[in-house]
């Protein structure tokens, strides 16, 4: 049958065995008026007061919104708020983007982003993590690191997170307080909250709110610099905006988070010999840092010895920026990389990433069908795919004319699990 995963700017469309498994959750219509959606949470939101009658015309507002990495439509929610804020000056605004360790956005990539009409009248900045001078230590928490947050939005009047809530393969769900912790702190906190501990806890997992200790830690750090109000979003297959969730933080991330919950969460009956995914398409699938939330996501259905089939174009390379690729060079192997990051005197950016993509490679192969090169591929101990088809008709061969198939269209929108107890 007929199947297609989305990738890059469009889709792949595959034939699978008939008897695959589409993996699919329940589906999101987009809203007729995102626009007016928006603009009725703001006007009412939850548990705050509408947010043009908590500004007031001498504030200093900070809006933090998530950066390229992520499908947040920043180009809807930025001008909303600034039209309900229509008393503040333009000139008393800053848009702070939440790059956490990631590079800065180019000026083109913030148009973008966010459109020509805020570019060229709002103040934009990039969070840089490791420079300290435009950083602020808030105070202490329980997690033994100091909590650095950035300078301007500290310093602001009236401060503000965006962001989209989708399934986070450690920190449960995003949006919410991650659109602040880790998306502007400084990086001795970023890298305490992504430390092998951290990272390799059970709790840390899809879905997760409740004992999950990256949400504890970011929730604590939200608290010593808690945003005044959030605006966030969910999502559909087509980025399309699905429902508005606006006012306290807190209350309305939860609401959130259930929603998304009862539209992301798909029961299989057992686990599968292959699990054919995607990475939810551009931007989710820029670069392989990225692409390991798909893994993920696949790792959790797929059994052991089992193949993960990743299709991800992999536009924006391994990435060339940070230390990704480097630490995978490091080791010969996933269990010696594990073996390296979970050795306590072991700190390096971007280890959480590797960290995780080596206990999916611990369980079961991978391999991958993106534009990088081959040589690239290998570098992280992947196997290079060039036809999807004609390798789930090589695996038959490993697994047997009864290989169970599963296929997730969606990538890491997706939760899928297995009762264990009856698998």
């Amino acid at each position: 049958m007929k199947t297609s995963l989305l990738y890059g700017r469009g889709e792949l469309t595959l034939d699978v065995p008939d008897d695959a498994f589409i993996v699919t959750p329940p589906e999101q219509p987009a809203l007729e008026s995102p626009q007016q959606a928006v603009r009725d949470a703001l006007a009412a939101p939850i548990e705050t007061p509408p947010l043009s009658q908590m500004v007031n015309a001498t504030d200093r507002v900070a809006i933090v919104i998530s950066d390229i990495t992520r499908p947040t439509p920043n180009h809807i929610l930025v001008p909303l708020l600034i039209e309900a804020l229509e008393h503040v000056p333009h000139e008393q605004f800053v848009i702070i983007n939440g790059t956490g360790t990631h590079r800065d956005q180019t000026e083109a990539e913030l148009r973008t982003m966010l459109g020509d009409w805020v570019v060229d009248h709002i103040e934009i900045i990039n969070n840089h993590c490791d420079r300290y001078d435009e950083l602020v230590n808030v105070g202490d928490n329980s997690f033994g690191c100091p909590s650095w947050l950035n300078k301007r939005y500290v310093e602001a009047d009236f401060r503000i997170v965006t962001g989209f809530i989708e399934p986070h393969f450690f920190a449960g769900f995003s949006g919410g307080p991650k659109g602040i912790m880790p998306g502007i702190a400084g990086l001795e906190t970023i890298l305490t909250f992504h430390n092998a501990r951290m990272i390799g806890d059970p709790r840390s997992t899809w879905g997760n709110m409740e004992d999950n200790p990256l949400q504890a830690m970011t929730r604590e750090i939200n608290a010593l610099c808690p945003p005044h109000f959030m605006l966030n979003v969910t999502l559909n297959r087509d980025k399309a905006i699905t429902k508005v969730f606006a006012g306290d933080m807190t209350k309305a991330h939860r609401l959130g988070c259930e929603h998304e919950l009862k539209h992301a969460m798909v029961r299989c009956d057992e686990r599968f010999d292959v699990v054919i995914t995607g990475n939810s398409g551009y931007p989710l699938d820029q670069n392989l840092y990225q692409a390991v939330k798909g893994m993920s996501a696949a790792h959790k259905i797929v059994r052991e010895g089992g193949t993960i089939l990743m299709a991800a174009e992999c536009s924006d390379g391994l990435p060339d920026h940070g230390r990704f690729a480097e630490i995978l060079g490091m080791a010969d192997s996933p269990q010696a990389l594990l073996e390296m990051i979970e050795n306590p005197e072991f700190s390096m950016l971007d280890q959480w990433q590797v960290q995780k993509q080596a206990v999916i490679q611990c369980w079961a192969d991978v391999m991958l069908y993106s534009t990088l090169n081959d040589d690239q591929t290998r570098l992280a101990m992947m196997t290079p795919v060039h036809d999807i088809e004609g390798t789930l008709t090589a695996l038959k061969e490993r697994y047997g004319d009864h290989m169970r198939v599963a296929v997730m269209p969606l990538g890491p929108l997706t939760v899928p699990y297995v009762d264990e107890d009856n698998a």
